[in-house]
């Protein structure tokens, strides 16, 4: 009866001690206050979520889908996404009880003083193990793993967010390289019209107005080059070989769309699966802090088998059934100082990604402040551009007139048409410029569209992975 007692005890005693944490998770906080409003002014409103929808460019929604499907970067995330799940499915697995089957079978020949005993035997159990989760060791371990597999999810959001303002950006850079090659053709017929007036004229004439035709030439070539080193990327980026017939003839330039709606800053850190990602990497290094620290305390198996057993010798047999109960006790005492050197890495792990956290929250507003900055700045810039071209367009058109009636040389021609053609391909490339902005400004907002196509690639990768 005491034997039993004390068992009781000891049980009790486990049971009281299971669920004791030997870590508190430490609190988190942004590095500053989130600030009530962003310093550059922006229009009121909620942030859009499928932000290219505003484009209203049926091959830009072609490709994005195309892309969200076959994009190489998607598949690798989506598959280390599919090893953290693995890991945090291990992990809760060593949590639960562990049953063994054993079986053992065997013919032996052994010498006696009356001669050899020979016989059969054979052994046939379960086995049974369970870790004792005083210290909450192993919690926190899947807690960690489930954190981190949460944190992956969130990455492939990220990743989702930047590959469709890629597609978007080199989309639109492709429109502006077409339209540069067309406004590059149109000024070369332009000068071709313009030598073939000039060759009654003087021979500085001819030879300035060929300089001039030759030079157009030149930065068709380069153009040309410029947009096939483009539709080579965006066919890279859909998960294709590079070639020049992703996107179609009619691609051009939209009309300048309406800026996006910021929101409001202390919106801003729940839109950005970045700085979630960061928050939920930095719990878990947290965890990982309770999981060294528990490695130096006590750990308790629980142990037990039954069985049936058959010894069959010519000097009789045994036969019948067996258990057994364990409790195994393991105490760390000398490890050379390797346990508490894990305790300190783990902090300084924590430590660090605390670090991380702040500067991607910080991140964050920087991009949405220099895109806000950028979007109103590139507006600004079009307007005087325009004014510029409109003006160049007038002087070129008297400078011809004047060099036709014979009131000036071709120097004034010259100048004008070189102007002309620059200012027109420099807002062609301030409009991409500001498409481009408006994009890095969806990007910095974040969203949570990307999760519908999670849950929907997830959806078909478990139906042909047979996945859980």
């Amino acid at each position: 009866m005491k034997v039993r007692g004390i068992e009781i005890s000891l049980f009790i005693f486990l049971m009281l001690l299971a669920g004791c944490a030997v870590h508190s998770p430490q609190p988190i906080e942004p590095p500053v206050p989130v600030p009530a409003s962003f310093t550059e002014q922006n229009v009121s409103g909620v942030p859009v979520e499928r932000w290219w929808a505003v484009f209203e460019d049926p091959g830009l929604n072609v490709l994005m889908e195309e892309a969200f499907s076959g994009n190489l970067d998607l598949v690798q995330a989506y598959e280390r996404f599919e090893q953290s799940r693995a890991i945090y499915r291990s992990t809760m697995a060593a949590r639960k009880p562990s049953v063994d089957l054993q079986g053992e079978w065997s013919r032996e020949n052994t010498p006696s003083f009356f001669g050899n005993n020979a016989g059969n035997s054979y052994l046939l159990s379960l086995a049974a193990g369970f870790e004792l989760d005083l210290w909450q060791k192993l919690k926190s371990r899947t807690m960690a793993a489930g954190l981190d597999m949460e944190a992956i999810r969130e990455e492939i959001k990220t990743l989702y967010i930047s590959l469709s303002a890629r597609i978007a950006d080199l989309y639109y850079l492709a429109a502006e390289q077409r339209a540069q090659m067309k406004l590059t053709e149109q000024t070369i017929k332009s000068y071709t019209d313009i030598l073939s007036l000039v060759e009654q004229r003087s021979a500085l004439d001819v030879y300035q107005a060929r300089q001039n035709l030759s030079g157009v030439k030149v930065r068709r070539a380069v153009s040309e080059s410029a947009l096939r080193v483009t539709e080579h990327a965006l066919s890279v980026a859909l998960g294709h070989y590079p070639d020049n017939k992703t996107i179609g003839d009619l691609i051009k330039l939209p009309e300048t769309p309406a800026t996006f709606p910021s929101g409001l800053p202390s919106e801003l850190l729940s839109r950005r699966p970045d700085v979630r990602a960061a928050f939920l990497r930095l719990k878990a290094s947290d965890a990982r802090v309770a999981v060294a620290i528990a490695g130096r305390f006590p750990s308790f198996n629980l142990l037990g088998s039954y069985g049936t057993s058959s010894f069959v010798f010519s000097t009789g047999d045994i036969i019948g059934n067996f258990w057994k109960v364990l409790i195994n006790l393991s105490q760390p005492l000398l490890d050379g100082g390797r346990r508490s050197a894990e305790v300190d890495r783990s902090r300084a792990v924590f430590r660090e990604n605390l670090a991380l956290y702040r500067k991607a929250v910080l991140n964050a507003f920087q991009e949405v402040e220099d895109a806000l900055v950028k979007n109103r700045t590139s507006e600004e810039r079009i307007m005087q551009l325009q004014e510029q071209a409109d003006a160049a367009g007038v002087a070129l058109r008297l400078s011809r007139e004047r060099y036709l009636q014979g009131l000036s040389g071709y120097l004034p021609v010259l100048i004008a048409q070189t102007l002309y053609f620059d200012t027109q391909s420099q807002l062609l490339t301030a409009r991409r410029r500001l498409i481009s902005d408006r994009i890095t400004l969806a990007r910095a907002l974040g969203g949570e569209w990307m999760e519908h196509e999670i849950q929907n690639r997830l959806t078909v990768n478990n139906h042909k992975g047979g996945g859980p």
